[in-house]
């Protein structure tokens, strides 16, 4: 119980001030326990966060599995913007997301091979939870033919990092400008 919610702290305090900024004196602090009561579920800060980065990671493929499951009546471009706009969303709410996307932008130098190993994971089951969406568009005749659905699939995802991009930056006013123009742009590039 304790472990969980340590993690849970641990959580607001890495996505509010990332790795370097986050103390572990602070969130024992907000946990209600002593620094060295973490110890007795982690080595230590390291360990704290790669099992934070571990939980994140799973729940932001959860959240794709779902959205895509949830959503998989819409037409395709349908799915695939409101898919950037849940996206948004969730970065402006959710602390989870604001975890995912500073790790992947700002990972702490030490662990930086793991983080990065552990992204391309994310990358890798996103590709294969977005290639049978562009097989069907182009088998339906939504999507051109002349485009691979691995071809979409990339550039989808470019896309959607560009948005991660501008929402770390510049905030979802300007995100969601990058996402317009962006997805026009994208759209009319594939679309049959």
């Amino acid at each position: 119980m304790t472990a969980d919610r340590i993690k849970e702290i641990a959580l607001k305090h890495f996505a509010s001030n990332g790795y370097e900024g986050a103390s572990l004196a602070d969130i024992a602090k907000d946990v209600g326990i002593k620094k060295q009561s973490i110890y007795t579920h982690f080595k230590g800060k390291d360990e704290l966060f790669l099992a934070l980065l571990d939980d994140v990671l799973a729940r932001e493929l959860a959240f794709v599995l779902d959205y895509l499951e949830s959503h998989k009546d819409l037409a395709v471009d349908q799915l695939l913007y409101g898919f950037l706009i849940q996206y948004q969303d969730c970065y402006e709410k959710d602390d989870n997301t604001k975890f995912f996307l500073r790790v992947a932008f700002f990972p702490p130098t030490h662990l930086y091979e793991v983080i990065v190993k552990k992204g391309y994971h994310y990358l890798d089951t996103l590709d294969t939870m977005l290639i049978p969406l562009f097989e069907q568009a182009i088998a339906n005749g939504t999507i051109s033919k002349e485009v691979s659905s691995s071809a979409a699939t990339v550039a989808f995802l470019a896309v959607l990092d560009g948005m991660f991009v501008e929402l770390l930056f510049g905030g979802v006013e300007r995100s969601m400008k990058r996402i317009e123009a962006s997805w026009f742009v994208y759209w009319r590039g594939i679309k049959k």
